[in-house]
């Protein structure tokens, strides 16, 4: 998944090892994998019962050509566009091959997921 990997790359995508995800925009995550060949076939949104505000969302594409599903659940966070994503791609919990996943620590998002 090189757009996966590209948003990695620019530190766009940061492993948080506390809550076990991703932390990223998750409009991001799916166009890249979108950009990955897959094609939207659900896209679901929940809202905050106070302030109607997103809480969270799922999204799951088909790649036609190959098969393979991919899915991203999203659990948004009070202040930040940085949600915590949980990307997976034939239900498998998906890993960046350039090296070692940064960390939100290590990464330019404090742990709370907020640009440093």
């Amino acid at each position: 998944m090189s757009a996966l990997a590209d948003l990695h790359d620019h530190g766009r995508l940061t492993w948080t090892e506390r809550e076990r995800g991703w932390v990223a925009v998750p409009d991001e995550v799916v166009a890249a994998l979108a950009r990955g060949g897959f094609e939207e076939c659900k896209r679901e949104m929940t809202t905050s019962r106070r302030d109607l505000r997103p809480a969270g969302g799922v999204w799951q594409g088909v790649n036609r050509i190959t098969g393979s599903v991919a899915s991203a659940i999203w659990v948004a966070r009070a202040t930040q566009p940085q949600a915590t994503v949980f990307i997976e791609i034939d239900g498998e919990l998906i890993q960046v091959s350039h090296g070692a996943p940064r960390t939100s620590e290590e990464g330019p998002y404090r742990d709370e997921g907020g640009e440093s």
